[in-house]
């Protein structure tokens, strides 16, 4: 009787799951913008960049008169959320009498950050109709990738002519302190109020002859008997 040898082929295993993640820390670094589109005609515009993941929403600082090529440096902390691996990036550009204005906007894939821990890259970003209106470069560190091998990553980008929904700034999270106002109290207990003013007592002087009196009986004067002016000797 002839056996039959059944050889059961099995599917490779992927080299990494980047599902897991839950709870864990991923580090963005808000490097800074180029070539943004310009929304001022006389002045240099005022950029920030908004940073949206889940729930958890970032804003940095606004770069005075940044222009087209505005600088943050700032470093924000989000924790991760399993099956979530985009992350939304807003630029806008302050105003101080109207509403800020929409830049661009673009969604980082997370998938190369997970799987390598490092990623420092320039994204294009967006503007309403779909249009390229600059980049914005951010540094992403996730310290506790496995560190496999690199692998090709495209980049995220929202197709021409999509739909896009923009939240108003106003809704994010600033990284700035906040106002004194905010603050809790002191724990230390006020200053006294301020002491009473004090009455001195007026003293009234009297005006004194000048020059004056002596003082005690005055020396008689003595009659001089002598011969004036004295005989010489």
């Amino acid at each position: 009787m002839n056996s039959i040898s059944v050889y059961i082929l099995r599917s490779p295993q992927p080299a990494m799951s980047i599902y897991g993640n839950q709870g864990q820390q991923l580090e963005v670094t808000v490097v800074g913008c180029t070539k943004l589109k310009d929304t001022e005609w006389i002045s240099r515009q005022d950029p920030y960049v908004c940073l949206e993941y889940g729930s958890t929403k970032y804003r940095t600082r606004t770069c005075t008169d940044g222009g087209k090529n505005p600088t943050f440096q700032e470093k924000f902390i989000f924790t991760l959320i399993d099956g979530l691996r985009e992350l939304h990036v807003m630029v806008w550009n302050s105003n101080t009498l109207t509403s800020d204005d929409f830049i661009g906007q673009a969604r980082i894939q997370l998938h190369k950050v997970l799987s390598q821990g490092y990623e420092d890259t320039t994204w294009p970003i967006q503007c309403r109709n779909g249009r390229y209106s600059g980049e914005v470069r951010l540094i992403l560190h996730y310290p506790n990738a496995n560190k496999l091998p690199a692998t090709s990553y495209a980049m995220s980008a929202t197709p021409l002519g999509a739909a896009i929904s923009f939240p108003h700034p106003q809704s994010y999270y600033t990284s700035l302190p906040p106002p004194p106002a905010t603050y809790a109290p002191s724990v230390y207990p006020p200053p006294p109020a301020g002491y009473p003013p004090q009455q001195y007592p007026t003293t009234t002087y009297t005006t004194q002859p000048y020059p004056p009196p002596l003082h005690g009986t005055p020396y008689p004067q003595a009659q001089y008997s002598g011969i004036y002016p004295p005989p010489p000797n």
